[in-house]
């Protein structure tokens, strides 16, 4: 008696092909959605995705808001009046001059102005202090938890922690640092891109 294996016949070959097969298939068909959530989604990557802002419309004195990564960033058009009373501040608030490096200031807002155009101010609306959103207080108009003598910026209602109008902290407030420069650029006279400002 022979201990030989018997052949397979053709319709069990057929049929042990069939089955290796539906599971080469079953298992791609896993790992495709597995591998694609290792992918960043297109909301993802949106939420990085630099933003442009047409400040064609904007009037003197007023602030638009904008979001980009998830952050709120202001764009002020400042009047001559408002450009003026940060000759006031100077000496009022902690670093006037955005020497501090916690929230580094790119060089093209290292000025008395923290802008690339004077005109314009763009700083992310957050307080550096615990990660409040500041109130625009352009005018003190007798609001208690102003001094006498506000010259106009941004009030933390939270811990008190006051900006000028540069975005730079008031002295001896919760605040430690001034309020952050976004990258950003002029694509024109009336776009302006938030989150990058590398020329290609």
């Amino acid at each position: 008696m022979s201990d030989s294996p018997k052949p397979l016949d053709s319709s069990r070959r057929t049929a042990i092909g069939l089955t290796c097969a539906a599971g080469a298939v079953g298992t791609v068909a896993v790992a495709i959605p597995f591998v694609s959530t290792l992918a960043p989604s297109e909301k993802a990557k949106a939420a990085g995705a630099p933003v442009e802002v047409d400040i064609a419309g904007m009037k003197p004195g007023e602030l638009k808001r904008v979001e980009w990564r998830g952050k709120p960033v202001w764009v002020v058009r400042r009047t001559p009046e408002m450009l003026e009373s940060l000759k006031k501040t100077d000496d009022k608030v902690a670093d006037p001059n955005s020497l501090r490096t916690a929230y580094p200031t790119p060089d093209y807002a290292k000025n008395e102005y923290r802008s690339i155009k004077p005109e314009y101010l763009v700083v992310v609306g957050i307080c550096s202090h615990l990660g409040c959103s500041p109130i625009d207080k352009f005018e003190g108009g007798g609001d208690p938890s102003l001094p006498a003598d506000w010259a106009g910026g941004f009030l933390c209602p939270c811990h008190g922690s006051t900006f000028d109008l540069a975005g730079r902290v008031f002295k001896n407030k919760p605040a430690p640092d001034n309020l952050e420069v976004p990258p950003h650029m002029y694509l024109s006279d009336t776009r302006l891109l938030i989150g990058d400002d590398k020329k290609a």
